[in-house]
């Protein structure tokens, strides 16, 4: 039997930044409009895959600079989904839930966001949109992700 691989090549440019922070999304993404001038709106659609245990969805918030035609994208890194168990006791049947954890960026677990910003030159906002993102209170700290070194980059593709 001949087998076939298919690869997926990311080829666009971007800058990737890991966020921690203990705030909802919708906080956090008010806070970085408010502080950071942007214009986050959350996606209609989410960032949603599946598995044997179910959807696991990815909330985004999306912003579009029209005028130098970068985007922004703030993605919760974590979803937690809680699973039904049904467990034999005797002859009688019980019910016990289980929460799985999981991460968009499986090799960032400790990361709580991440931040794409598509854009011909990511150098220009790597140093002065981390140091105004560290100003943000309950933002714990920033720091920019080698794209190049991610096995699961493939999650990342989503426009």
């Amino acid at each position: 039997m001949q087998r076939h691989n298919l690869s997926l090549a990311i080829d666009e440019e971007f800058l990737l930044l890991a966020i921690h922070s203990s705030l909802e999304e919708y906080k956090l993404a008010f806070l970085i409009n408010k502080h950071l001038n942007l214009r986050f709106q959350r996606k209609k659609k989410d960032l949603d895959f599946f598995n044997k245990s179910g959807s696991i969805t990815y909330p985004i918030y999306e912003y579009i600079d029209e005028k130098k035609e970068d985007a922004f994208y703030l993605l919760s890194n974590v979803c937690k989904t809680i699973s039904e168990k049904t467990i034999s006791a005797g002859s009688l049947f019980d019910i016990e839930y289980e929460e799985k954890t999981h991460f968009l960026v499986n090799e960032y677990k400790q990361a709580d966001f991440l931040m794409k910003i598509l854009t011909e030159e990511p150098q220009v906002y790597e140093t002065d949109l981390l140091s105004k993102l560290l100003k943000i209170p309950g933002l714990v700290t920033a720091y920019t992700i080698d794209q190049n070194k991610l096995k699961s980059k493939q999650n990342l593709n989503f426009d």
